[in-house]
This record gives C-alpha cells, sequence and structure tokens, in this order.
C-alpha cells in the first residue's frame, strides 16, 4: 500500500472513532502546463540540501504554521474542514495541539499575509501551510525568505521544487457523483449553484462542468443555474444569491461556497442541497442529500510525516478518490433510492481507470466542443484550462 492511501485509511479510522519584515520577491510565471511554476531564488544551500537528502525534524520539534481566510469555529465551510485536516493529522502523528498555531487573515490582503507568516516564523514554526489561493505569490516569496522553513501552498500552482510546494485534489470527481445525486432528485429540473468565481477559475468552472455532466448522466432534462460571488468568502452574497436561485424555481441548490447559507437556505424553503468542504447535514438536516467533502488530513498527514522522516521531496500533491482526498458523504434517508446504486458504478468506475469526468467530445453552452473521441482532458487542462461551461448550463447575472 503506497503512502498515501496508508495515511487516507488511517484518517478514516481516526474519523470513525471521533466522529471526526519583508518578502516580497518577483515570481517567473509559465504556464499551468506542468502544475508547476519555478520561482527564481539564491536559496541557502546547506538548507535546501538537508530538505532532500533525509535530514528530518523530531516529531517533537515540529511547528506547524496554518493561514486560514476564515474562523474554523464559524462552521461546515473551507477554514473548519482544513482544520480538521489540522486535527487528523495532529492524531494520525501523535503531534499536540500546541504545536499548532493558526492565524486568521485575508487572503487578498498580501501586506498582512506577509506579516502574518513572517510572525510564524518568528514563533519557532518550521512548517506553514497556506490554505486559499490568495495567499500564493506572498507565500512562494516568503519561501525565498526562509528556506530552512517547508512551505505548502493550497490550492495554487506555484512551487519551487524545494521548500515551496503547493497542493490540491480531484475536487471534480466528487463534484461529479454529488451531480449524480441532484439529478436523481430534482422536480422542477432546474439545479442551482452557488458559485464563488467564473470562468477566470478552471477549480471553480471545471467543478460545475463535472456537476452538470454527474446530473446530466442521470438526468439529461435539468439545467443548471449558476450565480456567481466573485469572492472566495462572502457569507451575504452566499446566502442572497441562493434565495435567488429559489426563486428562479429551483428545487436543488449545490454550491461552491464557503459557508453552509445556501443549504440552509434551501432548506428554509423546502428544497434539497448538496453541501461543500464537510457534512453540512448537520446545519441543514432536512435539506442536505449530500455533501461534497475534502479529507485534507490525508495530505497533510503525509507531508508532516515526510518532514518528519526526511523524505519530504518538493513534489506537488494531486490527490482525489483513490488517495481519499475527496468523495461525498452517504446520501440522506430521503434520497431517491437508486443514487446509491449509480453513484457506486461510477465511483468504481473512475477507481479502475474505466471512466474519467472529462472524457470525449464535450458540448458547451456556447455551442463548441472540447476534447475529442478516445481522450480525456488532461491534469493541466482541468487545472488551468477549464473556461467554459457544459452544455446545460446557465449563468445568471
Amino acid at each position: 500500500m503506497n503512502s498515501r492511501k496508508l495515511f487516507a485509511l488511517l484518517f478514516c479510522l481516526v474519523v470513525s472513532v471521533s466522529v471526526l519584515g519583508g518578502c516580497a520577491a518577483d515570481t517567473e510565471s509559465t504556464s499551468y502546463d506542468d502544475y508547476v511554476v519555478n520561482t527564481p531564488a539564491e536559496l541557502n544551500e546547506q538548507a535546501q540540501t538537508d530538505m532532500v537528502s533525509g535530514v528530518g525534524i523530531s516529531k517533537e520539534d515540529i511547528k506547524v504554521g496554518v493561514l486560514y481566510i476564515s474562523d474554523p469555529a464559524e462552521g461546515s465551510g473551507y477554514s473548519y474542514t482544513h482544520d480538521l485536516g489540522i486535527l487528523g493529522m495532529e492524531q494520525n502523528l501523535g503531534i499536540s495541539d500546541n504545536q499548532i498555531h493558526r492565524v486568521i487573515v485575508d487572503d487578498a490582503d498580501p501586506v498582512a499575509t506577509e506579516q502574518a507568516i513572517n510572525g510564524l516564523v518568528e514563533d519557532g514554526c518550521n512548517v506553514i501551510f497556506t490554505t486559499s489561493w490568495g495567499y500564493m505569490e506572498t507565500t512562494a516569496a516568503c519561501a525565498e525568505k526562509y528556506p530552512d522553513v517547508y512551505f505548502s501552498h493550497g490550492t495554487g500552482y506555484l512551487s519551487n521544487g524545494k521548500n515551496f510546494t503547493n497542493y490540491f485534489g480531484r475536487i471534480y470527481q466528487a463534484r461529479y457523483l454529488s451531480g449524480i445525486v441532484a439529478g436523481l432528485n430534482t422536480e422542477s429540473d432546474k439545479i442551482g449553484y452557488v458559485a464563488a468565481m467564473g470562468t477566470e477559475s478552471s477549480e471553480v468552472t471545471g467543478g460545475i462542468d463535472a456537476f452538470a455532466l454527474g446530473v446530466y448522466s442521470v438526468n439529461p432534462d435539468a439545467e443548471i443555474l449558476v450565480k456567481v460571488t466573485n469572492s472566495w468568502y462572502d457569507p451575504d452574497l452566499e446566502s442572497q444569491y441562493a434565495f435567488e436561485l429559489l426563486d428562479a424555481g429551483c428545487d436543488v441548490i449545490a454550491q461552491h461556497a464557503d459557508t453552509a447559507y445556501p443549504a440552509i437556505n434551501a432548506e428554509s424553503r423546502g428544497a434539497y442541497a448538496i453541501g461543500y468542504n464537510s457534512d453540512m447535514s448537520k446545519e441543514a438536516p432536512d435539506s442536505v442529500l449530500c455533501s461534497v467533502i475534502w479529507t485534507w488530513s490525508a495530505y497533510y498527514t503525509e507531508a508532516v510525516q515526510s518532514i518528519i522522516n526526511g523524505t519530504w521531496d518538493g513534489e506537488n500533491y494531486f490527490g482525489g478518490l483513490a488517495e481519499g482526498l475527496v468523495g461525498i458523504t452517504n446520501t440522506s434517508d430521503f434520497c431517491n433510492p437508486e443514487c446509491d446504486e449509480k453513484v457506486a458504478e461510477a465511483t468504481q468506475k473512475m477507481l479502475d481507470g474505466s471512466f474519467n469526468v472529462f472524457d470525449g467530445v464535450i458540448e458547451t453552452n456556447t455551442g463548441d466542443t472540447v476534447g475529442e473521441e478516445g481522450s480525456t482532458l488532461s491534469d493541466s487542462e482541468i487545472t488551468g484550462g477549464i473556461d467554459w461551461y457544459f452544455k446545460t448550463v446557465t449563468v445568471l447575472e
């Protein structure tokens, strides 16, 4: 069993028991094609040699800093889910909570981000995870300034192959599965989707397309109506747009949004919801059909263990269903009884490689097509090249 699957299994076991100072620098960017952008730096060569030659840090000396865009205690959203992953890593590796330093900082504020990272380093953190897209450039610059600190950035693409990596996952796989659930439970054939970003973000757009493809596989008559907040975290707009989608006739609300408001608002109107990040049925038990979830501990455990062991190799991480990083929760008791069978069938095909979400020729909502018969979109296209919507998707102003 490889290490990623082992750590994913360890996390599942833990959850089953518990239920769970100026570092600005220019960076040189290339395309997403290699899913890595090398950042030029005059790094401390001895520190960098240590990182790739088997010199580890004892478990007792590990200090982990984490940057969050919101308070994890707020509920089921993005930061909450990442913090579940950090807590799972602590339990898996036997690290105490006083070895974890958490900071909440706006990822749209590079000055505040830089100050937060400087503070974590001054506090002795030798491992720093920055969890949101907007932290990326500042993290890249600070990795140059602090070559003996391990940095890893979530959802981005910059890295230097040494002390700075990125991590993300095939969340589109879970989005597709949740689309099957939504498609089998809508009666109006109108499904709403509260989205953080528009076509400038392949992460969000690809997730919508994967969801729409899942819906289409079981219900080709259903349409997906999208409202875009243009923010990774905007509780007011997430709530407002959920109501607007409900007013437009949607009887299932899905989301790429950080709060549980879309699910809560769906429940208030007697509609269904697809949660995101973690299990949102605790906020909307009579609404949530299932939730698209991240099990971030699958990554955090592996990353910190590699630093302890001295096996950190500077490689980026892009896990999926097979690694236990993404998935969906069990479907609710009020789901269409076909859901479990259809989801299990699609899951097995993804795991055995006989099906990949973006296979073959795909029709867009502009009448164009992407992809080729007998092929599937590459990781680089999925992470950086999806600026189109599937044919059943309509974006509402």
